[in-house]
């Protein structure tokens, strides 16, 4: 039993691993021969074969010989072959990128088979992405280092750990914010039973993973040496990471709370700093979004915005030692709800209500509810583009599982009417929202209730006509006659190398649009 455990946790690892890398390289490098589950590549024009549906698996390339199997590592070399032929452009770092996403799903699922899962069905849903993103070459790297310098703060392992605390000398402190973040840090010692700032010194939390990263440079080597930084120790109550690793929710009976840091890893397109010019703009970003918000509560509507209240650091290291505080749960929940991540419903955990539900397609009706019209509010009434994701979104549910409420999150991925012309702004809206977030759950939805297939995109093109109607907005008449929806190009903007944020799409055919339309 114990020689057939590895094997099988390298198997699993295996399918983790190929599923989204294959969506990646079937929708931008491929294209369907009419075959069930057969694709023509474009770069080299041979053909690959898949279990069809909504993971795909088991790839098979045509042969001489007929179909051979292909392993990881041979999909790997394949699609490296491919991007080489069809880009023209060469690249050693994302095959090992991929690899290195691989082996990660390996490491969590032996750490997760041993770990004590949260009671909590909250942090249960964000700690259940053990693949991630289903559309990106390498959703779980972590930079390529051993599996013990990051699995201690992992999320998909069932991770919780303790904060490290530093403090500041008062002349070097930067922050930004209402009050209520400068209070909220200062609140952290008290809730986490953790240590205080001598005087003449401001608290500064910490992640230790981010802390072990940065010790060594020299800017921190010299403030620690000369005291403008001090060393004040762990706090004796654990925080949970969330599903995106370097935001961590700090649960309290009184005053819950999340805290988002740097973690100068690679993850998925990014290295996860909280940028300068993001935190700079992180008061006006945030200030827009609640005041639409406001405006939403006032219509009506029990949508949530969790606000990002405030950052701190030190000057001398201002991206490296970064801190930023955003609303906790508590109090913000319709009553008797309790919140979900979205990522989790669309990937599947265990007691997931999109699974058990006795009625998908009223599910389905209420979903859209909650989620589609506080996002096409904001962006009719103000302009303002949530970056509603999967993993920006939380949906509360009731005592049956039905969905009565939407949280968003993340001010970092907000666009205000100033940053983008609106046509690229709506666009951005429709791939967040509809390409990344609707049609990924809607096909879970399928997945686990084939009977209700037929009835989910139109569900979506009755609410959003419903929104239409009420509101006013226009682009959605030209939305839901459009022959195609923007979908973003993960495995090519890598392996081209293009920043994280240089969003490139490609055509999808729009399930919105109607027969003839």
């Amino acid at each position: 039993m114990d020689r057939m455990e590895p094997v099988d946790l390298n198997a699993a690892a295996d399918a983790y691993a190929s599923t989204p890398l294959l969506n990646c390289l079937l929708r931008e490098t491929a294209d369907p021969t009419g075959e069930e589950g057969v694709h023509r590549l474009r770069g080299s024009g041979r053909l690959l074969r898949v279990r069809a549906g909504r993971r795909p698996v088991r790839p098979e390339l045509g042969t001489a010989q007929g179909w051979c199997p292909l392993s990881h590592t041979e999909l790997v070399k394949l699609t490296s072959d491919e991007l080489r032929q069809y880009t023209g452009v060469p690249n050693d770092e994302l095959p090992a990128e991929i690899n290195d996403s691989r082996d990660t799903v390996a490491a969590l699922l032996a750490a997760r088979a041993a770990a004590e899962a949260p009671e909590d069905p909250y942090v249960l849903s964000e700690q259940a992405l053990v693949m991630g993103h289903p559309h990106h070459p390498a959703p779980k790297a972590r930079g390529g280092a051993p599996a013990a310098s990051w699995l201690p703060y992992a999320p998909e392992a069932h991770a919780r750990f303790p904060l490290l605390f530093l403090a500041v000398r008062e002349d070097q402190v930067v922050e930004e914010g209402d009050p209520a973040g400068a209070d909220a840090i200062e609140a952290l010692a008290g809730i986490l039973d953790g240590p205080r700032a001598p005087a003449g010194y401001r608290l500064l939390p910490a992640h230790p993973w981010q802390s072990s990263l940065v010790a060594g440079r020299p800017a921190l080597r010299e403030a620690f040496a000369d005291g403008r930084l001090l060393r004040l120790g762990p706090g004796r109550r654990p925080v949970w990471p969330t599903a995106s690793v370097r935001t961590l929710y700090v649960p309290d009976p009184a005053r819950d709370m999340f805290v988002k840091f740097s973690l100068d890893v690679r993850i998925t397109n990014d290295v996860r700093r909280l940028w300068r010019h993001d935190l700079l703009r992180l008061a006006r970003t945030d200030a827009a979004v609640r005041a639409g918000f406001a405006d939403l509560r006032r219509a009506g509507s029990n949508a949530v915005w969790l606000s990002d209240r405030g950052y701190r650091t030190a000057r001398f290291a201002f991206e490296e030692l970064a801190v930023l505080v955003r609303d906790g749960l508590r109090g913000r929940l319709a009553p008797g709800a309790g919140p979900l991540l979205a990522a989790a419903l669309a990937e599947g955990f265990e007691g997931s209500p999109l699974a058990a539900s006795p009625c998908p397609a009223e599910w389905w009706r209420a979903y859209l509810r909650q989620v589609v019209p506080p996002v096409l509010g904001l962006f009719a009434r103000r302009g303002i583009v949530l970056e509603a994701h999967l993993q920006n979104c939380l949906v509360a549910v009731d005592a049956r599982g039905v969905p009565v409420q939407a949280l968003f999150r993340d001010a970092e991925g907000v666009k205000l009417p100033t940053d983008l012309p609106r046509e690229e702004a709506w666009q951005r809206l429709v791939y967040c929202l509809v390409v990344n977030h609707l049609a990924e759950t809607a096909q879970a939805l399928a997945e686990r209730h084939p009977d209700v297939a037929g009835q989910l995109w139109p569900a979506v093109r009755e609410e959003l006509l419903r929104f239409d109607a009420a509101h006013g907005l226009p682009e959605i008449a030209r939305l839901l006659a459009a022959p195609t929806l923007p979908a973003k190009t993960n495995l090519l903007l890598r392996w081209t190398g293009a920043d994280g944020a240089e969003a490139r799409y490609l055509p999808l055919p729009n399930p919105l649009r109607t027969q003839g339309g």
